[in-house]
């Protein structure tokens, strides 16, 4: 999308907006759109107004327009991506072997990281991503060298996108001497305070989730922790949590678990405890989305009213090869796991990616965009939502803050 002149005020005619769904009996078989005329100013939306197709603007062409995408689990920081392609390594089977060969890496990627952080950002932002949750390793191995390298690609484009930080002890917070390191990092300007499987990796759960939990109380961050133990030392893992969201109430809201693939291999009825329990205490859940022998049980957890967050995690790296850098295609392959091919349910899907601003609420009454959102805009070449998740619609355009990114 051509600029008009370097300002932080834009005008757009020729928006596609959705107006409200079409019902035959109590069935939504259509959502309907109209164009608009769409005012940005200092960041905000400043009117939405009926299309001039005459007006001196920037023409959107006739683009849907929707909420720009939110990854809400991503590793910016050590990421592969911008290095020569390579495949995982079938020759490290567990996270140690894993937690081995970065000690041996990271003084090697460190030395690009600026580079290749702003790569990504630039490659996810293409897909129509504007906002990041990105964990950066904190471990004897990284010092503060991973988060002061992310600092600098995120201030590279702080114009263009946006994003809140995760401290990672990825090499374990006991297993390696990475305790006074997430100390002083809890004091930094970061959002979150992370950790990784604490009874597999440190050899039990209390001692690292006592030191976790405690730094984000006292420093006023959140926590987001990495659980990939399945089974009772899973399940136990986010029972603590949840216990002491109940007892701090300042930890409601952002106390999450990613991953968490224990949820995936309990009864249905247990199922249906652990989502009340979360839901009760304000614990949210963060999934890339697996598939295979571990299906997460999305579906359970917001019917309960557990907040499900949706991320990339891997794009290219030496974890996993797969992770598409897309939300859309993430959001797509959350419709199809579980079933939501409707043209509702395909319309309340396109929330995975844009952590839940729609345009329309589930009654099909225009809820976004209103004068004063923020002007965090995607336009793509879609005749509505449903279609955009169903078909990975192209991204044509994406906007952050009110700035033109492309």
């Amino acid at each position: 999308m051509d600029k008009t002149a370097n300002t932080s005020r834009y005008t757009y005619k020729n928006v596609l907006l959705e107006t409200g769904f079409e019902y035959d009996g109590e069935e939504v078989v259509k959502t309907n759109t109209a164009l608009f005329c769409v005012e940005t100013e200092d960041g905000k939306i400043k009117a939405v107004t009926p299309n001039d197709a005459g007006r001196d603007a920037i023409d959107a062409k006739g683009w849907l327009m929707l909420p720009a995408f939110k990854d809400m689990h991503a590793h910016l920081d050590k990421m592969l991506y911008g290095l020569p392609w390579q495949a995982v390594s079938a020759k490290r089977k567990t996270v140690k072997d894993q937690i081995a060969y970065e000690q041996k890496m990271i003084p090697e990627w460190l030395k690009t990281s600026v580079e290749r952080a702003g790569k990504l950002i630039e490659f996810l932002q293409s897909n129509g991503t504007h906002y990041i949750r990105s964990h950066f390793n904190i471990d004897p191995t990284s010092g503060f060298d991973s988060l002061k390298h992310l600092e600098t690609a995120l201030k590279n484009k702080e114009k263009t996108a946006g994003a809140e930080l995760v401290a990672f002890p990825q090499h374990g917070v006991f297993y390696t001497n990475t305790a006074p390191l997430l100390k002083e990092v809890a004091k930094m300007n970061i959002d979150f305070i992370g950790g990784v499987d604490p009874y597999s990796i440190d050899g039990g759960i209390e001692k690292t989730m006592d030191l976790v939990t405690q730094l984000a109380i006292d420093n006023n961050k959140g926590i987001d922790i990495h659980l990939h133990e399945r089974g009772e030392t899973g399940i136990k893992t986010i029972e603590y949590l949840v216990n002491r969201a109940n007892e701090n109430p300042v930890l409601r809201g952002k106390t999450f678990v990613s991953h968490a693939f224990a949820l995936g291999h309990l009864p249905a009825l247990e199922i249906e405890r652990m989502a009340a329990r979360l839901a009760e205490a304000g614990v949210g859940i963060v999934s890339s989305v697996p598939f295979g022998n571990t299906i997460m049980p999305i579906p359970l957890l917001r019917k309960h009213g557990v907040e499900v967050l949706v991320g990339n995690d891997n794009i290219q790296d030496h974890w996993s090869t797969f992770g598409p850098g897309h939300m859309l295609r993430k959001a797509k392959l959350v419709a199809g796991l579980y079933g939501y091919n409707s043209e509702w349910a395909l319309s309340r899907t396109l929330g995975f990616a844009t952590r839940y601003i729609l345009p329309l609420n589930d009654k099909g009454k225009q809820q976004w965009p209103k004068a004063g959102d923020d002007a965090n805009l995607v336009f793509l070449e879609a005749s509505c939502s449903a279609e955009a998740v169903a078909r990975v619609s192209p991204v044509k355009s994406l906007v952050h803050k009110g700035n033109i990114v492309f």
